[in-house]
């Protein structure tokens, strides 16, 4: 699945606030309303885990997967900050269960 980067407003230099936005349609095909948590293992091999049981991912207000290491990740790469309405895309691959792996388009 394609899923873009996202950032709450706040362009914090610790990472905080960042993220991957995931489309309605992922969300239903590829993720459990019964998982408490996911993992993603990023490009540079960093494993996080971000919270998927609220409220806010499942009623399609916040379908994002938020953890500080996806912005320390993007900060590393000059991948953030973006360009107002430009975030980059990246590719999120099911791995087993409730983990997945980020790749670079």
């Amino acid at each position: 699945m394609i899923v873009k980067a996202w950032n709450n407003g706040e362009h914090k230099a610790t990472g905080a606030g960042y993220g991957v936005k995931l489309s309605v349609e992922d969300r239903d095909s590829f993720f459990d309303p019964e998982w408490e948590t996911v993992f993603v293992t990023l490009p540079n091999g960093v494993k996080l885990e971000a919270n998927v049981k609220k409220a806010s991912f499942w009623n399609n207000t916040c379908i994002e997967l938020i953890n500080k290491k996806f912005g320390q990740w993007f900060i590393d790469k000059n991948l953030a900050p973006w360009e107002s309405g430009k975030p980059p895309s990246f590719k999120l691959t099911p791995d087993k269960n409730n983990a997945f792996v980020l790749s670079e388009i």
